[in-house]
């Protein structure tokens, strides 16, 4: 019996690790302006968008508060739209012209960075502080 307890105690208690509500929080400075809005993509680790969000900008910072997470693996893309038209302006060449980033702060070199380096684990409630490129 006292076996039996024990049992239902660890089920309980790795349930509630699995069924966890995490919070990710994001701060993302650096930017030129408060102009227009900063577009975010949160990816699951197998490249899977799990929600899109659009921040204002103040102070040239943008901050997002995502909830309802599940421990595992994510990544974030973002970019700064300037003039308002919900794409990522570039120049002829393909540089972008308005300010991006991911996750971990990487950059790429020529293109973006290996979608594993913007990888992050979130175990427990989350801040992440990020610097947008221009």
């Amino acid at each position: 019996m006292k076996r039996f307890f024990i049992l239902i105690a660890c089920l309980i208690l790795s349930s509630n690790w699995v069924f966890a509500q995490l919070t990710l929080e994001i701060e993302i400075t650096g930017l030129h302006n408060n102009t227009g809005n900063l577009m975010l993509q949160l990816f699951d680790e197998k490249e899977l968008v799990i929600t899109q969000e659009i921040g204002s900008i103040k102070d040239k910072m943008s901050s997002f508060s995502i909830h309802n997470l599940k421990p595992g693996k994510y990544a974030i893309r973002y970019y700064h739209d300037e003039n308002l038209n919900g794409k990522m302006e570039t120049n002829a060449l393909g540089k972008p012209t308005e300010g991006y980033g991911f996750s971990n702060n990487v950059i790429g070199k020529f293109g973006p960075p290996p979608f594993e380096k913007w990888i992050f684990e979130l175990k427990e409630d989350k801040k992440l502080q990020l610097k947008i490129t221009y």
